[in-house]
């Protein structure tokens, strides 16, 4: 497990933002209100934990526990790809167990984007999903000696499974983050809400070289910073938007949801900690999370996320950069 959370030669972006510190803020950190709405269902913090493993009896072990966590705090936890159970019956629990853990929870059913209609539904019906991950890993079954070399007639595929499907479809990136021009087209699918997964995280071009992928070390650097493509996402029509790749701390989420994401997701750091430290430093992690990300929230003047939506964000060096050649403002953020 520990050689699939591999963290690339590159960042999210993230540490070439910043929030301005406000001296005199008037609050009491008890006002500080994480809450919001999502796919219709009250939660009390921004954080979703995003899709990571199943399949084998470590990984029941693994959804049980961050399932656990999930009703704990309220938070939209998503699976990992539920192929290996569509194939074999018997990985079926390893996924189920989240909803039979946390029943009336948002849970999300999680496939590649290439999946058939068929299949989608019955990964939604598997664990009463409120809504489908469509995951895209284009780059990632390129770099695999096995992975798939035809991606012709996705879109089409996604346009019949939002059509079908009983629940929200959420197109979601692996680590290599949506362009603008991806996302438009998606939209045309059919697709409202996004989650970037950029650049920063995991990475699964170095993963595959490991294991004797063709990209050979050439290409570990490939892709967009998740404070790139959330940035880019944000501009289209849509404002349903989770933010997720190589957000690692409470700054790191604030910065995000300043920008305008409605969620932030996290992965890989939840499932270290859990390896290393079991259920009780989990726990303790994600309530030291909140604990500090409501302190960024005071520190910043912003008492709701409506608020820290409001204030001044300072995009530096190669993120400004890399906006302004894509006809996006930076300055917009610091004068707003």
């Amino acid at each position: 497990m520990a050689s699939q959370l591999e963290d690339g030669p590159v960042t999210s972006g993230f540490e070439d933002i910043r929030l301005i510190n406000d001296s005199l803020p008037e609050l009491n950190l008890d006002e500080i209100d994480l809450s919001l709405n999502f796919l219709g269902k009250d939660l009390q913090y921004p954080l979703m934990v995003n899709a990571l493993t199943g399949g084998t009896d470590q990984a029941l072990n693994i959804n049980r526990s961050l399932a656990r966590m999930a009703l704990k705090y309220g938070l939209p936890m998503a699976v990992g790809s539920q192929s290996v159970a569509l194939e074999f019956p018997e990985a079926t629990m390893s996924f189920s167990i989240v909803r039979e853990v946390n029943p009336n929870g948002i849970i999300l059913a999680n496939l590649n984007a290439a999946a058939g209609v068929k299949e989608a539904l019955q990964a939604v019906r598997m664990i009463s999903a409120d809504a489908l991950q469509l995951h895209f890993n284009v780059v990632q079954e390129l770099a695999m000696a096995e992975g798939d070399r035809n991606f012709k007639g996705i879109r089409e595929n996604i346009r019949q499974i939002v059509k079908e499907c009983p629940v929200p479809v959420i197109a979601k990136e692996v680590g290599f983050g949506f362009s603008r021009e991806a996302a438009n087209s998606l939209m045309e699918a059919g697709i409202e809400i996004f989650d970037c997964s950029g650049q920063g995280g995991t990475n699964f071009i170095l993963i595959e070289d490991q294991r004797g992928g063709h990209f050979a070390g050439e290409l570990n650097s490939w892709g967009i910073p998740t404070a790139i493509s959330l940035i880019e996402l944000l501009q289209l029509p849509t404002r349903r938007v989770i933010a997720s790749g190589g957000i690692r701390s409470a700054a790191d989420a604030a910065k995000a949801l300043a920008l305008g994401a409605d969620l932030v997701g996290m992965a890989a750091p939840l499932l270290k900690t859990f390896l290393s430290g079991g259920l009780e430093a989990l726990d303790q992690s994600l309530s030291g999370f909140f604990y500090r990300l409501k302190a960024v929230f005071l520190m910043s003047g912003a008492r709701n996320l409506h608020e820290i939506r409001q204030k001044p964000l300072i995009i530096l060096r190669e993120i400004a950069e890399y906006l302004r050649l894509r006809g996006i403002d930076p300055s917009y953020w610091a004068r707003r």
